[in-house]
């Protein structure tokens, strides 16, 4: 039986997600290479990995490493799709929100192969990089309310949340798989 410290240790091992109040541009760019480097450790670790494998997860009733691989593809998408939005719409003051536990309970999710949702995370990776790095001061700026985290969140914070969401679920997989 693990102990509450223990539980949260492996819920959340790279901890969990606080925002900083001040970004640097160092950081920024530190966030920048973490989302790009995303897409090829996802492939490096899942590389030559059987079915039995995919099933593995980093706790008991957690998701499995299918799972966690077809929902970070999925999230990458959703955080493009708010920056996107933010960008274009005005009104738009309060995050887009997902059942992600429907999502990762859908047939795409529990047995469909990776291949495609690493494709996908490579190429949605690749656009959302462009428009981070596109924005200026003022669009980095543009915030919208996270009501699940009851925060505001600016798109600098938006991108720190983006690079901790990767790294959180890439260690899982590593828990998982024995490697951490």
């Amino acid at each position: 039986m693990m102990t509450p410290d223990q539980l949260e240790k492996i819920k959340f091992p790279i901890g969990p997600f606080m925002p900083k109040e001040n970004i640097s541009e160092s950081e920024l760019h530190g966030f920048f290479k973490t989302i790009e480097a995303a897409p090829g450790a996802y492939r490096t670790i899942t590389k030559g990995l059987s079915e039995n494998d995919f099933k593995k997860t980093y706790r008991e009733g957690a998701w499995n490493i299918q799972q966690l691989v077809n929902h970070v593809a999925d999230m990458q998408l959703l955080h493009f799709f708010r920056m996107k939005k933010a960008l274009t719409e005005p009104n738009y003051k309060e995050i887009t929100l997902v059942d992600i536990p429907a999502w990762a309970a859908t047939p795409d999710c529990l047995g469909f192969p990776i291949a495609d949702s690493l494709n996908m995370l490579e190429s949605i990776t690749h656009r959302y990089l462009h428009l981070s790095k596109s924005l200026d001061d003022k669009q980095l700026e543009i915030s919208y309310h996270h009501p699940v985290r009851k925060i505001m969140l600016n798109q600098k914070q938006a991108i720190s949340m983006n690079a901790w969401h990767v790294k959180h679920h890439l260690e899982h997989i590593k828990i998982a798989l024995g490697a951490h």
